[in-house]
Formats: C-alpha cells, structure tokens, sequence
C-alpha cells in the first residue's frame, strides 16, 4: 500500500503557513481543517493553508507537497490512531470512536491519491465555488529513467490545465515575516 508523506524540498512552506509541517510526516489532504470557516474570509497564511496545504498528521502542519511512498499495515493504522487522537484533543470530536472513523476516511481519501508510482509528488489547490470545497490535485514524476534525486529532475506533470490562475510571491512573503 501507498500513503503520502510531507516533503519539503525549500524553506517556502516556513513563510507561506503559520506552522509548516515537519518533512517526513505522514499526511492527509487536511480540507477537514476550515469546515467550520468561511474560506473566502480567511487571509494570509490561513489562506495559503486552505488554497494549497496537505496537513501533517503529527505536528497539524502544512506542506505544499506530499510525496507517495510506500507503506505497511502498522503505517496505516497508526496514522489513523493519531490522526484521531488529534481529531478529539484540537476538533472536537464528540467521541474516540467518531474520531477514529473520520480519520479511517481521511486516510482512505489520502491512499486514493497515491495512484501513481512510489516518489511522484502530489500539489494541491482548493478553492471554493457555490458554497463547496473543491479540491485538484497534481502530479509531479520524475522522467522516464530518473531517478527523483533533485528537485528540479521533476519536470512532467498532470493536471497542469487545472492550475490555479493565482500565485505566491514568496520572495514578498518573506520580507513581510522579516519586519
């Protein structure tokens, strides 16, 4: 089985979320997060996190990208059980047991999008139209005979006409942190 863990292949994800996910961790989509915010009032880095973050299940972190790798049973569950865990002590939720069902689903949804080969890399962007969340998500894989050492080795990509038509000024983000 696959299941996706957080990568961070430059410091941007320090700048662009309040907390970046630690790199490693395992990771759900995280949409979960803003149920109960209005998505077109949040600004700033909570907007970041909403447009373009997976969460990291330990630390409740964000990471711009995931990568899909390789995963045991015992991975499995024990995301669920912490994930869950999370879901009771920083959400709400109303019992262990209803918490361990929406983290089984999360991490279901989570392993539906490792469909693809060990290494690719996984970006998403939410937006929110006619009162739902939607959520796209692209793939980043390594060329043919490549193996994904560098960043910049990874050139093809899919969904790449479903873009976001807005971007990030990192280098803008950075020096507002600074001041």
């Amino acid at each position: 089985m696959k299941l996706l863990r957080t990568i961070r292949l430059d410091v941007s994800d320090t700048f662009v979320f309040e907390k970046a996910a630690e790199p490693g961790e395992w990771a759900v989509s995280g949409a979960f997060v803003f149920w109960d915010r209005d998505p077109s009032a949040l600004e700033g880095k909570a907007r970041s996190a909403f447009r373009g973050g997976f969460l990291g299940v330990a630390s409740l972190g964000w990471s711009t990208l995931v990568q899909i790798v390789e995963a045991s049973e015992d991975d499995r569950l024990a995301v669920i059980d912490t994930l869950a865990k999370q879901l009771v002590a920083n959400f709400g939720a109303p019992t262990v047991a209803d918490a361990r069902a929406a983290a089984e689903e999360e991490v279901a949804f989570a392993e539906s999008l490792c469909s693809q080969p060990r290494d690719t890399l996984v970006a998403v962007h939410r937006s929110f139209d006619n009162g739902e969340v939607r959520e796209t998500f692209r793939t980043l894989r390594p060329r043919e005979g490549q193996k994904p050492a560098r960043a910049f080795s990874f050139l093809e990509v899919e969904g790449e006409d479903d873009a976001p038509g807005e971007t990030v000024d990192l280098v803008g983000l950075a020096e507002r942190e600074r001041k």
